[in-house]
């Protein structure tokens, strides 16, 4: 609790206030036609900066108020310190205007960058719940019973290897898609039978003849072997139960019984390889998602501001020289009021030293008779 007992604002006190302000209005009536005859006086066109400001985006009422309060602040007396002071005003006005560029840039920059890091983000988790629905349909393909490494999942192994989004695992999982395929394929996924028939069927369409086509056997993930024939598929058995499978598969004639062991070892390990790289693009997906949610920290923030750009010194330089201009100009201000105190007190004491003094005049105009005397009597 305060021990100072707060005065109360009576009517009396209120219409008094009131007066005392009215009869402050002349005093701020009469600098403001100060400043603008010494606008004139200097040859600032008031009309024309008006119009300079308000293109770009500034009030000049603003301005109008910096100058009067840098009127109020140094009263100027005569026609050198009302041009330093009109020149104090520009100099902090560009200042505060080399500010506003520089911030309404870095602005410009976060909110670019703003938009760009949201289409990356959104890029990014695009691309990688795609790789990770192509990496579960690999998983998908390789899971099925006797798989043989297909030319359509070579390719696309290869392409998200290429792309880099496996990392190493890729590349250990594009070794076993080689190891799995059947033998005699190249690494294009080719087998020498593809190309035989391949050169036949040139051959054939150079005489018109249609291409060889040949019954392909399939094995479903259900378990069932199938035969796909021009007319459409026909079933053809399931395989043995599980602990009693046939290691025997005619759709493979150049694998051996004795091959699918290992083969099956390869395929179980791929498998897992992709079923793991998958939950991985899934899980690093949602990670990205809560980024994009939690949004950029300050340093990053930083970072994508940071004024790199062209105009960048050049803004910097005017702004230091704006500030090299303010300091110029107010010790110049100080400089020519500490001048006007040193005169103001020199002629205060040259007033006191004009008072003439009295003591010793007569003992003075004695010693002068004195002597006129004595030269009277010799001569």
């Amino acid at each position: 609790m305060s021990l100072v007992k707060k005065q109360e604002m009576t009517e009396k006190k209120v219409a008094a206030n009131r007066e005392n302000q009215k009869l402050c209005h002349p005093v701020v009536d009469e600098r403001r036609e100060r400043i603008r005859a010494a606008l004139r006086r200097f040859g600032y066109n008031v009309q024309a900066e008006e119009i300079a400001m308000r293109a770009l985006g500034e009030d000049p009422a603003d301005f109008q108020e910096l100058l009067e309060a840098l009127w109020e602040e140094w009263n100027p007396v005569g026609a050198l310190q009302e041009g330093v002071v009109i020149r104090l005003a520009r100099a902090l006005w560009l200042l505060n205007r080399a500010d506003r560029s520089q911030e309404g840039y870095a602005l410009r920059r976060a909110q670019s960058a703003d938009h760009g890091r949201d289409n990356r983000l959104h890029a990014r988790m695009m691309r990688l719940k795609m790789t990770a629905e192509t990496l579960r349909s690999l998983a998908r393909s390789v899971a099925v019973w006797h798989y043989v490494t297909t030319r359509d999942d070579l390719e696309v192994m290869k392409k998200l290897h290429q792309e880099g989004v496996t990392a190493e695992m890729g590349e250990i999982a594009l070794d076993l898609f080689y190891h799995l395929q059947e033998p005699g394929t190249d690494e294009t996924g080719v087998s020498e039978d593809e190309k035989a028939r391949g050169v036949v069927n040139s051959m054939r369409s150079v005489f018109g003849l249609p291409p060889i086509q040949e019954d392909v056997g399939l094995l479903t993930p259900a378990g069932k072997l199938m035969v796909v024939h021009a007319k459409g598929p026909e079933e053809i058995g399931p395989p043995d139960e599980e602990g009693e499978e046939s290691d025997k598969d005619d759709r493979y004639p150049t694998i051996s019984e004795e091959d699918w062991p290992a083969r099956e070892r390869a395929r179980k390990l791929l498998r897992n390889i992709l079923s793991r790289q998958a939950e991985a693009c899934e899980a690093q997906r949602k990670l990205l998602l809560k980024e994009s949610l939690a949004g950029p920290s300050p340093y990053e923030f930083a970072a994508e501001i940071a004024p790199s750009h062209a105009d960048a010194l050049l803004m910097r330089r005017t702004q230091d020289a704006n500030m090299r201009e303010v300091r110029r100009l107010t010790n110049l201000l100080l400089r020519i009021k500490r001048y006007e105190r040193q005169m103001a007190a020199l002629e205060k004491t040259a007033a006191f030293q004009d008072v003439p003094e009295t003591k010793g005049v007569s003992s003075l105009e004695q010693k002068c008779l004195n002597a006129l005397n004595h030269s009277n009597t010799e001569s």
